[in-house]
């Protein structure tokens, strides 16, 4: 049996919104599995929905660059919101968006590939920053999409200058239509994604993993209806399709209408642009997600601070 420590079932508690006694319940219950934990509280109605694991607790920018066909989005992360809001380290992080778009937004290749106007790697202009400015940074990640006839649009949200906030989206439209009205589409439809956080562009896109998970819960909580297995089969399936509605991009509802499915939207859009368009993908960056920011104790700092 694992130990059930208190930072596990504050990292449950955390995750699920549950009760403390009820997270621990619960570890003890799947032996200290913080997931198996988290479906053991969904089960029995503990918790509504899995949290985000990913918090934001870094700062930084998030940067998107768009060109023809093909779009990239980078994170470039600081101490503080303090540097975020620095001209300098914006116009930093706006070329390093446009050297990840000469690459691909291959990371490896981006921090070997030279900074437009500095005349060095860009890993090495990073190391310049930190100096210059006095603040530790990292170049975390990017992403690119293409398209073989199309449309590539970007949208940032919360945007401190032209393309840099954060939260970035790249959405791929497949189309032989008109271009500035897939654009157009296509910013509307990364401003969705910005709202929604969906998993995959299609029901078939979802990890299989994940939506066995998803059915093996929804069956485990109708079961405790007690109701018979055929009854319990369809609570199930209609359940799975409100989790489809919720997490996939084509059964989403689209946030500007608040009534149209996005797949009748892109039928709607092929009307409109004169030929059939598609998602083929999408990316989503939200600034610091995933990245665990250490907790302080204020006063204590303060404390040592006085006393040092």
């Amino acid at each position: 049996m694992a130990e059930i420590t208190a930072a596990l079932v504050k990292q449950l508690r955390d995750k699920s919104g549950a009760g403390m006694m009820d997270c621990k319940t619960a570890l003890t219950e799947s032996d200290g599995d913080i997931e198996a934990a988290i479906d053991w509280l969904r089960t029995k109605g503990l918790a509504a929905a899995t949290k985000k694991a990913g918090r934001v607790a870094a700062e930084g920018l998030v940067a998107c660059a768009v060109g023809d066909g093909k779009g990239v989005v980078v994170e470039v992360n600081s101490e503080t919101d303090f540097v975020a809001r620095n001209e300098e380290f914006q116009m930093f992080v706006a070329k390093v968006a446009d050297a990840a778009l000469a690459v691909d937004g291959d990371l490896e290749r981006l921090k070997a590939a030279e900074l437009p106007g500095a005349g060095k790697p860009v890993s090495d202009a990073l190391t310049d920053m930190v100096a210059t400015i006095g603040e530790n940074m990292t170049l975390r990640r990017t992403a690119g999409l293409s398209v073989g006839n199309g449309v590539v649009a970007s949208y940032v949200h919360a945007a401190s200058a032209p393309g840099l906030g954060r939260i970035g989206v790249l959405v791929a439209l497949e189309s032989a239509g008109d271009k500035n009205k897939l654009a157009a589409l296509g910013k509307q439809l990364a401003m969705h994604v910005a709202a929604t956080n969906p998993q995959s562009a299609t029901v078939d896109g979802l990890d299989p993993e994940a939506v066995q998970r998803e059915r093996t819960v929804l069956t485990e909580q109708a079961q405790e209806s007690g109701r018979p297995a055929d009854i319990i089969a369809k609570m199930v399936e209609g359940r799975l399709r409100k989790f489809y509605e919720e997490v996939v991009l084509s059964e989403q509802t689209f946030v500007i209408d608040n009534e149209t499915k996005i797949s009748k939207v892109l039928e709607n859009a092929a009307k409109d642009v004169g030929a059939p368009v598609t998602v083929s993908g999408f990316v989503r960056f939200a600034l610091g997600e995933g990245i665990e920011r250490e907790e302080k104790d204020f006063a204590a700092e303060v404390a040592e601070q006085l006393n040092g």
